[in-house]
């Protein structure tokens, strides 16, 4: 869940407890890892758990939201907002911010309307509320004073993180169902007709688009003043950031979930299952096949990534440098969920049909028991 807080599914530096030596030695993913602890639910939603420094926020079917210490994963809070989460959540140091929506089902009036909401981290308390036409999806980001979303019914919105406020909301053509990404004053959406937009922070207007030919829906990767992006068209894109300009794009065997820098590279997640790793110039430097489709964002520790193909037991680490095989996580279970993986503090947290797990290392997991 996070960039803004574009990782708030998947920021890596939060709340380490590693020293620097402890580090230097051997990327956490690569060690060996043991299950420190597990929440079980049968109910757990393909979105991605928020965190901070000390709770994991996994969003259950049923409008509830649970508060679980990130140490041992005990339960803090509960919450029971109504209807259905929408989107993957969003967390800082104030509070916990929450999309759902409720569905009618008279024959008149059917549909679906949306809310969005603040939760207080102490008791998960609601601290404002916003109502919405239509229901938010994807995932939820935020900055410091601003929260970004996009709808089911095709707008952008920009949230004030104190209030709620909408401060601005842009309708397009077409359904949301990504994460925006906030930089250098650009907010980029990525829509199910295939268009990529940069929207100016401030006013929400247009900067440009780029359309490609399939969804657009993970989070974009921007370095050196290029925006890189994966579409279900099967491509990953590199666009000019002045101009939306066409720079370059390399095909892949079916369509493209998740894009994210690591290191000097681009590394690429695909629904042909395959990982890629290429040089931002689109040169390919390897591709490793994963015994399943990958939907999750992977997460990125060092010179390793860790990916969690569908339909596999286990999640699978691959080093950076040469895309090979360097740790499985086995879960115990058919992975069927989408929520991408996280890392809190010293824990790498993996969603799974039947909860959460905490994998640490052994000495650690060993201390909790």
């Amino acid at each position: 869940m996070r960039i803004i807080h574009l990782l708030c599914v998947f920021s890596l530096a939060w709340g380490s407890v590693f020293t620097r030596d402890e580090t230097d030695k051997e990327p956490l993913l690569s060690q060996p890892l043991t299950v420190r602890w597990r929440y079980e639910s049968n109910v757990t939603l393909n979105l991605t758990p928020a965190f901070d420094n000390e709770r994991i926020y996994l969003p259950l079917a049923g409008g509830t939201l649970v508060a679980l210490k990130a140490r041992d994963g005990q339960l803090h809070w509960r919450s029971e907002i109504g209807g259905e989460l929408s989107a993957s959540p969003a967390a800082d140091e104030t509070a916990i911010y929450v999309a759902s929506e409720t569905t009618t089902t008279d024959s008149e009036t059917r549909g679906s309307s949306g809310a969005l909401r603040a939760l207080g981290r102490e008791g998960g308390v609601t601290q404002w509320h916003t109502p919405l036409v239509k229901p938010l999806r994807g995932s939820l980001t935020i900055s410091e004073r601003k929260l970004f979303a996009g709808g089911s019914d095709g707008r952008a919105y920009a949230f004030d993180k104190r209030t709620g406020g909408v401060l601005w909301s842009i309708p397009f053509p077409s359904p949301f169902n990504g994460q925006p990404v906030l930089k250098a004053g650009r907010v980029y959406f990525g829509s199910e007709d295939g268009t990529l937009l940069a929207l100016e922070e401030a006013t929400g207007r247009v900067l440009w688009r780029y359309r490609t030919k399939g969804a657009v829906r993970g989070p974009v990767a921007v370095a050196n003043n290029t925006v890189f992006f994966g579409s279900g068209d099967g491509y990953v894109y590199a666009i000019s950031g002045d101009k939306g300009r066409l720079k370059w794009r390399k095909r892949t065997g079916a369509g493209v979930e998740a894009v994210t820098l690591a290191g000097d590279g681009l590394l690429a997640a695909s629904l042909d299952n395959f990982a890629y790793f290429l040089d931002l110039k689109g040169t390919m430097l390897w591709k490793k096949q994963l015994p399943g489709r990958i939907a999750a964002q992977p997460l990125t520790v060092q010179e390793t990534a860790l990916f969690t193909p569908l339909s596999s037991s286990a999640a699978v680490v691959l080093g950076l440098r040469d895309g090979k095989q360097v740790n499985t996580l086995p879960t115990g279970e058919e992975l069927t969920s989408t929520a991408s993986p996280i890392i809190v503090g010293d824990a790498v947290i993996v969603t799974t049909e039947h909860g959460l797990l905490a994998f640490a290392r052994p000495t650690e997991a060993k201390k909790q028991q």
